[in-house]
């Protein structure tokens, strides 16, 4: 080599240096690339992308013929250097070429096409597939060796290779997948996908509707009362019972109901032979979403009782409540922010029933009400109050001014809620 034209020489580290630039850009792009999306390419049929995305599955064998491409032109770039500075006749000749080599290597080989790599991650992996996988087709022997040595050095320090079910992503990295994926999903199916995301997170005691809220048929009232409520009712199954909610009798369905009443021979022991016909179906308090989403399914039900410790009644869930929490509700415009429980005055503030959820508050109309303890506004305001409000009381909580309106049964019906500014609520 010592003997080779100076032309030659410069050409040949001109090529070295294009090959440490190709290593160290191609690198960052591999290991930046978005995997998922490769992996639908690879999915759709493309071949560069199935190559691509078996050489991201066996990292070692990419980044072993990279590292030995880097290290043999980078070798090989600083002797080659080394010796166009020997035929300077100048004393000064070997470190000004070394400085200017190093120069040349970290602006126009490292941080250029790192730069360029990072910006354009999908089209340099792919546009280096086929050369990473001519590489460690070609250097297969020597990769196996020093691999081999590589994991036996960790292995001596407890480092382990890790399967790749380990890889999987967790809830929250999804979420954060979701997120940046922003721009190319439309904000509503966004929303979805991360409300099932949470369901895990949410039990059926978020979600319920109230005991003192249900709608139901007490067969012991006036058989007037029971007929006037079954001809008004909007709902399709009614809950039956005798005397106190805890002794159910069953669910009635109106469509059954509506055939009696149409003949005119719906009688009180029909009716509770109707409902007693549909057994009610319990679930403890607590349950995930999830797994009542499944539990519904399974037993195609609609409806299900939540019971406490005690075997109290708390509440009823169903499943249209279960599915608002995934597609939003279905009694508003979607393209509307607000809730079927809470309607806005003229002025600017809230008229909202207390029983509802403190998570579909926040939820719906973008509040930050104490999500922690009481379920409900209702229970929110007696935990602040420490006793049954009379109407007219007024509090604040935070930046959110509460003026109850109605009380009955020693619970709170109807408050009105006004947002305050931010200086008037931190003081």
């Amino acid at each position: 080599m010592n003997n080779a034209p100076t032309i030659v020489l410069i050409i040949a580290l001109l090529c070295l240096l294009l090959m440490i630039a190709f290593s160290s850009g191609t690198e960052v792009a591999m290991l930046s690339v978005n995997r998922y999306r490769i992996k639908t390419r690879a999915g759709n049929g493309e071949l560069r992308a199935r190559m691509l995305e078996r050489l991201l599955a066996a990292p070692d064998q990419w980044l072993g013929a990279n590292l030995v491409i880097l290290a043999l032109a980078s070798v090989a770039a600083s002797t080659v250097a080394t010796l166009l500075a020997l035929r300077i006749p100048h004393e000064l000749a070997v470190p000004a070429m070394m400085a200017a080599l190093t120069i040349v290597m970290i602006v126009f080989c490292e941080l250029a096409p790192k730069i360029y790599a990072a910006l354009h991650a999908e089209s340099v992996s792919l546009g280096s597939a086929y050369v990473y996988r001519a590489l460690a087709w070609l250097t297969f022997p020597l990769l196996w060796l020093t691999n081999r040595l590589a994991y036996g050095f960790l292995w001596l320090f407890g480092v382990r290779a890790r399967a790749k079910g380990e890889y999987a992503l967790s809830s929250d990295e999804l979420r954060t997948v979701v997120a940046e994926a922003s721009p190319l999903i439309p904000a509503r199916h966004r929303q979805m996908l991360l409300s099932i995301l949470d369901l895990e997170r949410v039990s059926v005691n978020d979600i319920m509707i109230p005991r003192q809220e249900i709608a139901a048929i007490d067969i012991s009232e006036d058989w007037d009362d029971i007929l006037g409520r079954l001809r008004q009712t909007p709902h399709t199954r009614l809950p039956v019972y005798d005397g106190e909610l805890d002794n159910i009798i069953g669910i009635l369905h109106m469509k059954r109901a509506a055939q009696e009443l149409a003949r005119n021979s719906l009688t009180r022991e029909r009716l509770i032979e109707l409902a007693a016909a549909r057994e009610p179906y319990f679930v403890p308090e607590g349950t995930p979403l999830t797994q009542q989403l499944a539990q519904f399914q399974r037993t195609r039900r609609r409806l299900a009782f939540v019971v406490n410790e005690y075997g109290d009644i708390d509440g009823l869930v169903t499943l249209e409540d279960l599915l608002e929490e995934i597609v939003g509700e279905f009694t508003t415009d979607p393209a509307t922010v607000s809730h079927k429980d809470a309607h806005r005055e003229a002025g600017g503030s809230w008229l909202v029933n207390a029983s509802t959820t403190i998570r579909a508050l926040n939820r719906s109309l973008g509040w930050q009400l104490p999500a922690l303890g009481p379920k409900t506004l209702n229970g929110l305001l007696l935990e602040k109050l420490e006793n049954i409000p009379e109407p007219g009381t007024a509090l604040r909580i935070g930046s959110y001014e509460f003026e109850i309106l109605q009380t009955v049964d020693n619970v709170i019906r109807t408050v009105r809620v006004r947002l305050l500014p931010t200086a008037q609520s931190a003081d």
